[in-house]
């Protein structure tokens, strides 16, 4: 049992997270789930969560986040013309499949599959921000129905397992199709949004009924974790997206890069 001093800290710490995430899920369009993941590691453990069962709490509860900040980061970047309806109108039901794959394989895996996903692929979409050339793609424009259905796919089964809004893969694959950075980055808020919702509860079923889960969770989704992040999250998106139309478009890529690195080398050690 916490003393009250410490249950303070650790509030605080997950409205700190929150802060942090929601502004960069308006800035740089990832859900905040990359923030909220691996401070998740870290604050659940301190708790004395079993060891197997932090990731999936950790992925679970970051899903339930991106909800409303994507909401939020949303409403902005439409306001200012950033999201591509149609895209999405193609894109989405594949997301949603994508998810459901991986909340399945998830419910096979263990906390290390859980772990090495997200660190492995951080540490490659931040080696693409970082090191590839200034507007650098491999093709002229987006490649066919058939291929974005697939790339579609693979984006919401990554991304479920990762606990992530989908912008960290959905911003590289659209740059990668000479696609513009700010309109990938309002695109991606709502990819992040059709992964959140069924990830989410899948992460709930999945955790049904199990022992030893930490207080306030349902499922795999840690409920006190949640409303403090959320909550705090989504007041910083907005500003977020403000900041993304005041900062050049390689200012936005070194910016993601940098901090996809730190994120993935702290979750390997």
């Amino acid at each position: 049992m916490h003393d009250p001093s410490f249950l303070l800290l650790f509030a605080l710490g997950l409205i700190l997270t929150g802060c942090v995430s929601g502004f960069l899920a308006g800035l740089l369009g990832v859900g905040g789930g990359i923030v909220v993941v691996p401070v998740l590691y870290i604050v659940l453990a301190a708790f004395d969560v079993e060891s197997d069962l932090i990731p999936f709490i950790a992925v679970g509860t970051s899903l339930a986040t991106i909800i409303p900040t994507s909401i939020q980061s949303f409403r902005a970047h439409h306001a200012r013309g950033s999201v591509d309806t149609a895209l999405l109108k193609w894109w989405g039901p594949f997301v949603a499949v994508g998810v459901v794959l991986g909340v399945t394989i998830a419910a096979w895996a263990n906390g290390e599959f859980l772990t090495l996903v997200f660190a492995a692929v951080a540490l490659l979409v931040a080696g693409y921000m970082l090191f590839s050339p200034e507007g650098a793609h491999v093709a002229p424009r987006l490649p066919g129905r058939p291929i974005q259905a697939l790339l579609a796919t693979i984006i919401g089964t990554i991304s479920s397992l990762m606990g992530i809004g989908g912008g960290t893969l959905t911003v590289p694959v659209l740059s990668l199709a000479s696609y513009p950075v700010r309109r990938a980055v309002g695109t991606a808020s709502v990819v992040g949004l059709i992964i959140a919702v069924p990830g989410a509860l899948g992460f709930v079923v999945n955790g049904w009924g199990k022992s030893d889960l930490p207080p306030f969770s349902l499922g795999h989704v840690n409920l006190a974790g949640f409303v403090l992040i959320a909550a705090s999250s989504m007041f910083f998106a907005p500003l977020g997206a403000r900041t993304a139309h005041a900062l050049e478009p390689k200012w936005l890529r070194r910016l993601f890069g940098v901090f996809l690195a730190v994120t993935s080398i702290k979750m390997m050690t």
